[in-house]
């Protein structure tokens, strides 16, 4: 039983770090994405006429 238990909790411990490491590369993509495309409407935003 205690075999069984151990087995589970290491595989969700390794779980956990997947899922951390995911959302982390993808929290860092999605903001260097953010901060890309405001620069580029900044840097446009004289050419826009209204």
């Amino acid at each position: 039983m205690e075999e069984k238990i151990y087995k589970t909790m290491s595989g969700s411990g390794a779980l956990n770090i997947v899922v951390g490491v995911i959302t982390l590369v993808g929290g860092i993509t999605g903001g260097v994405l953010l901060i890309i495309s405001g620069a580029k409407l900044l840097a446009g935003k004289s050419k826009i006429l209204f």
